[in-house]
């Protein structure tokens, strides 16, 4: 073997981890580092995923709004009737990628150096690139993401190619029938999402209910809404197996999962989009001949530091098995940072805030304890609940159905702290930091309803909300 190339650090992979622990070793640390990326430069999110779905999402709510101009005493001519130009909708998308992507600029101001192509090991802390080049670091980074889980077991299924998340965004033509398998959060954006530009949406989910995560009383209320838009949901509903060709016409077959008989044994449409879940792209790194091992589902194996079994060597983001959201690879950049640097976090990536938001309308906000996890758990805990329209004066200003989610909030039972956080309300996103904060912390729920909130914003409400908390027993 050749002498390898030697850097202080590299990453493979340029996703949110991948990319900001070689920046900041380079550019606050004088470093020498590089990233090795094959194809999408700064990861998935900015090119193929939550920034590209999100600015889609956004033109198809327009187009909701549009069509609802009667409602707020508007005459626009032939709004009902409304034609969606996915071609426009496409380029806009386009368009916007190549203005947030300005990842190229960063190599460059941090001095790393950005290798294209693919990395693989062929030995302890050493990495061949497709060119045939050969790096060494004292610290490595293995950034690869995960992909689409499409099940090969369905017949037929990978036959009619059908899409994924990354496919469905370069859509020119509008689906007449959309179908969709998988009811996370991936399915129900793009469920709501096609519904409003005009497409007939169908959603197939093998359990009881979509967002299997999230608890029943916050699925039925989002649901309903949904339902209400016109998107048909088939749950305790698998694939059985996909005749025909995605974007021509599709027939599938289907079955039941609980035992219980089919309303429809099968579902004709034109287009299928497979959101059932996600793989870490591991198989194709070699990590046997680094030394390094798997989990069962194909993670990297990793520690609480994000430390594998070789010293020196780490896996952050979505292959390292931490919740797939981007937010979650910043906090690996986080951790691992400190490791290399001599200041680790000493509890590392254990006990920390996973906090999600559902892109739909209205959001589905969550950080914390969900109250089936407290049950699951035996956690005692009170429990305040509080409509959005009675609570949330905001809302009432909105379109009507902004009234009717809800928030609800986790105490602890022996003390003031807050176990866990949900609200179903426009922009519910926006009202987690104030109670992520408080419950990092370990503050009382007192800070929150002592604050001043500015009217008439929606965390405006907090303050009521939480004057709603049960005695302590």
């Amino acid at each position: 073997m050749a002498t390898p190339e030697k850097y202080d650090c590299i990453a493979i992979g340029s996703g949110e981890a991948g990319k900001l622990v070689p920046f900041i070793l380079s550019g606050q640390y004088g470093k020498k580092c590089a990233i090795i990326e094959r194809k999408w430069i700064g990861g998935s999110c900015p090119n193929i995923a939550c920034l590209p779905s999100k600015n889609i999402m956004h033109a198809a709510n327009i187009a909701h709004e549009t069509r609802m101009t009667h409602k707020h005493g508007m005459d626009v001519n032939d709004a009902k009737s409304l034609k969606s130009n996915m071609a426009v909708v496409k380029n806009r998308k386009v368009e916007m990628v190549k203005t947030v992507n300005g990842f190229l600029d960063l190599f460059e101001q941090f001095k790393v150096e950005l290798i294209r192509g693919e990395g693989r090991f062929v030995g302890p802390k050493v990495v061949q690139v497709s060119d045939g080049r050969l790096l060494t670091a004292d610290n490595i980074v293995i950034c690869t993401g995960s992909r689409a889980f499409v099940d090969g077991s369905i017949p037929g299924l990978v036959e009619s190619k059908p899409m994924t998340h990354i496919e469905i965004l370069d859509l020119d033509i509008l689906p007449s029938h959309l179908i969709i398998i998988g009811g996370g959060y991936i399915g129900v954006e793009f469920a709501q999402a096609y519904r409003r530009f005009g497409a007939e949406v169908t959603v197939i989910q093998r359990q009881e209910q979509i967002l299997p995560r999230e608890d029943s009383d916050v699925v039925a209320c989002l649901t309903g809404i949904l339902a209400r838009e016109g998107i048909r949901f088939l749950t305790n509903t698998t694939v059985e197996s996909v005749s025909g060709l995605s974007g021509q016409s599709v027939i599938l077959k289907l079955k039941s999962t609980n035992g219980a008989a089919l309303a429809e044994t099968s579902v004709q449409g034109s287009h299928i989009l497979v959101a059932s879940g996600r793989l870490p792209n591991t198989e194709d790194l070699d990590l046997d001949k680094a030394g390094l091992k798997t989990t069962a589902s194909g993670h990297v194996a990793v520690d609480e530091q994000l430390r594998t079994a070789v010293a020196g060597v780490y896996a952050a983001g979505d292959c390292a098995g931490s919740p797939y959201f981007t937010h979650m690879g910043w906090d690996d950049f986080r951790v691992i940072l400190g490791s290399i640097t001599g200041s680790p976090r000493p509890e590392g990536t254990r006990g920390r805030q996973v906090p999600s938001v559902l892109f739909t309308t209205p959001e589905l906000a969550q950080v914390g304890l969900r109250e089936k996890e407290a049950d699951a758990k035996g956690i005692e805990y009170r429990l305040v609940k509080a409509s959005m329209g009675s609570t949330f004066l905001r809302t009432q200003t909105l379109d009507p159905v902004a009234t009717e989610g809800f928030a609800k909030a986790l105490l602890a039972k022996d003390s003031d702290q807050i176990l866990g956080f949900v609200a179903l309300a426009p922009n519910a996103g926006e009202m987690l930091p104030v109670v992520s904060l408080t419950m990092k912390k370990g503050l009382g729920y007192q800070e929150i309803r002592d604050l001043i909130f500015a009217h008439p914003t929606l965390n405006e409400g907090l303050p009521l909300f939480f004057l709603g908390i049960p005695p302590r027993e």
